[in-house]
């Protein structure tokens, strides 16, 4: 098959990348230094699995930042574009879906359309009316930052957002590309395939919040909030997923995918859905208030990125943390390698420090999402709520 992927992030360059071993795959974007990069083998996003794959593997893989050299030849089309969610409208910005999808009208009106990019409940059955020469199937994408390959590699299922010959050729396609023995392949509609991945974040949004307002509580009372948390997850109904406190969850889909649910919930009675979305607000104001409440006169924030094995800081938690302290006139310095690799001297007024060493020494307070080995001999200086050192 010749495919084109629009969109060299997680989900574009996993897929590509995955497709790639038994397929002609094009991978297009508008960010040059992307395409060179993995014109070179280099992955511009940090991912073990690709970056492997880069090294060891022949890959029928190219990329371009010309469109028409993309999909003009294609036979399926993946749409991997950034769809933010707007504070505004309380809706995702889906402008570059639509961009893409002119395109593809224009230039290949034959093509089978997928697109992966996370939208709003019902929103591949409008996009269908407005473009209608292409064939148009939504499948949700579900990995994680820094994982995205071997999740592709081993998915949990495959949702194919239409019961079609198109969708199941496709869903063939990324089973035969799998290392996985058996995968779970589902049909439904589109609309019920977008539900899925909204429901989905939004839960594991929910046990990163309840497992947060445990912490929250075993703090203030001085109780050890390791103990309870290993009590109730060895519960098998419970757990031990998705059970270690943090400063909030953060990240590309999590934060957003739950506020998008939550506005899809309009005029729709609701309790659950709302909470999870106020309780990453008020876990950050109850971080910050520990912090504050020692009177530091200088806070270090160790890490900008959302997790450990990800170079993304995009609405990582710890940066809401970072702007409760600053608010306080609180002097606050951050050690994040990804800004000073790229030369930057600042982070939203910040000075940013490359040396550890001197970080260490000129923060009265270090402030972790995660804990690290560097961070070990300096324990005593360290907040931290990360309790089994794991994402």
């Amino acid at each position: 098959m010749n495919i084109a992927v629009a969109g060299i992030g997680y989900v574009g360059l996993s897929n590509a990348v995955l497709l790639s071993q038994f397929h002609n795959v094009i991978a297009y974007d508008i960010d040059k230094e992307k395409v060179n990069k993995v014109n070179n083998r280099i992955s511009p996003i940090e991912d073990f699995e690709i970056e492997t794959f880069f090294k060891q593997k022949s890959l029928n893989l190219k990329a371009v930042s010309d469109s028409s050299l993309a999909f003009n030849l294609s036979e399926f089309i993946i749409i991997a574009t950034p769809t933010d969610y707007d504070t505004e409208s309380n809706f995702f910005n889906t402008d570059s879906i639509e961009r893409v999808m002119q395109d593809i009208e224009d230039i290949n009106p034959n093509a089978t359309v997928i697109i992966k990019s996370t939208v709003p409940v019902g929103y591949t059955k409008g996009i269908k009316k407005k473009f209608v020469k292409n064939k148009i199937i939504f499948s949700p994408e579900f990995l994680r930052e820094g994982k995205a390959l071997h999740d592709n590699l081993y998915p949990s299922r495959i949702i194919m957002g239409e019961d079609s010959q198109e969708a199941k050729t496709f869903a063939e396609m990324l089973v035969h590309a799998s290392a996985k023995e058996k995968v779970d392949v589902l049909y439904m509609d589109s609309t019920e395939a977008e539900a899925v991945k909204l429901f989905s974040n939004t839960y594991l949004a929910m046990r990163v919040a309840y497992f947060n307002e445990l912490d929250s509580y075993a703090e203030i009372h001085n109780l050890d909030t390791k103990c309870i948390i290993k009590g109730v997850s060895l519960d098998p109904r419970i757990g031990s997923h998705y059970n270690n406190p943090s400063f909030g969850y953060g990240g590309y889909c999590l934060p957003k995918d739950s506020k998008q649910l939550l506005a899809n919930y309009e005029n729709i009675p609701n309790n659950i859905i709302s909470a999870i979305v106020n309780a990453n607000v008020t876990r950050k104001d109850f971080i910050a208030d520990q912090i504050i409440k020692r009177k530091p006169k200088v806070v270090g924030i160790y890490r900008l990125v959302m997790k450990s094995g990800s170079d993304n800081f995009r609405s990582s938690s710890i940066q809401g943390i970072m702007k409760r302290v600053k608010a306080k006139g609180i002097k606050v310095i951050v050690f994040e390698p990804v800004l000073s690799e790229r030369g930057e001297c600042n982070f939203y007024n910040s000075d940013i420090v490359e040396d550890f060493n001197e970080f260490v020494r000129l923060s009265e307070i270090i402030v972790s999402n995660r804990l690290t080995k560097e961070l070990e001999p300096f324990s005593e200086k360290v907040y931290s709520r990360d309790l089994f050192n794991k994402d």
